[in-house]
């Protein structure tokens, strides 16, 4: 009987996901094998010449049929990676993409702004996984003294993994989620709001690679006919709810970037942040 050393199993499947169009499949079969395993990806590099057990195979096998119709990696493994943290994710949320690591970046630079020992109050607002939230809260400037950072999100289901990926990354203590509609089972003022709303048109939504549309929550993507709509009924919220001098951070979609940036036209300031790729991806408001 033919073996399969885990040097053959990656070769083999690097090449058959190559031939379905998969975007990174050596990537893609490191991770769905040293899962199975139950390893870390660099042992596979140790262990070339070995065979895996039966059942790790067969549970590779699995991953690889589901993975090679479009099911993601983070949901087949129930992780990903954001900000350098890990993240346990499942269909219930939006896999953390890297482009929101720019939100968070410039989130901090913020934060940074506000004086010594200061205590500024973050609301996080449409939380999904946490990411946002407990990358903030792992990464907060030294000359903060206190922040609290409060996670709202309107999927119960979705607040349930994000507590979990708190605990899982030891800042459970430093925030609140809440189960809300954006805003509306808040009574408290922020000085930072930042959020990665849905912000996909239904154009754009149609348009969409399978992976994405056929696995991933469609309330956690699709705003509307324009993009902008939810986002819209954010702003419309802030009157009240972010403190004067208070700054909003929100990614968007380049198609409809200045459309957001529009809604802050009466504001102290508004600007359009581009991401590595140049595209127009945050808008950063600061109020009156």
């Amino acid at each position: 009987m033919e073996t399969w050393t885990v040097k053959q199993l990656l070769e083999w499947t690097t090449d058959f996901f190559k031939k379905k169009g998969i975007e990174m499949p050596r990537l893609d079969a490191e991770i769905l094998l040293s899962s199975a395993m139950k390893i870390k990806r660099i042992e596979l590099y140790t262990n070339f010449n070995t065979e895996p057990t039966e059942t790790q195979r067969s549970l590779f096998r699995d991953f690889v049929k589901r993975h090679s119709i479009g099911e993601p990696v983070a949901y087949l493994v129930g992780f990903k990676e954001f900000y350098s943290i890990p993240l346990k994710v499942d269909p219930n949320v939006l896999i953390p993409r890297p482009e929101t690591e720019l939100l968070v970046l410039e989130t901090l630079d913020v934060l940074k702004t506000f004086s010594d020992n200061s205590a500024p109050v973050v609301c996080d607002v449409g939380t999904g996984s946490g990411a946002i939230a407990i990358a903030l809260a792992k990464n907060l400037p030294k000359s903060i003294k206190q922040t609290t950072i409060l996670a709202v999100d309107i999927n119960s289901n979705a607040l349930k993994i994000a507590e979990s990926n708190a605990v899982l990354n030891g800042v459970d203590n430093q925030i609140e989620f809440r189960c809300s509609d954006l805003l509306a089972n808040v009574t408290e003022t922020f000085d930072v709001i930042v959020s990665n709303l849905p912000y996909i048109s239904q154009t754009e939504y149609e348009t969409l690679p399978d992976h994405i549309k056929n696995f991933e929550p469609q309330q956690a993507l699709l705003a509307g006919p324009k993009g902008t709509e939810i986002i819209e009924r954010l702003t419309a919220q802030l009157s009240e709810k972010l403190n004067s001098g208070g700054y909003v951070l929100l990614e968007c979609s380049p198609m409809i970037a200045s459309s957001v940036a529009n809604l802050f036209a009466n504001w102290n300031s508004v600007q359009i942040i581009k991401d590595n790729a140049g595209h127009q991806r945050l808008v950063l408001a600061t109020k009156n």
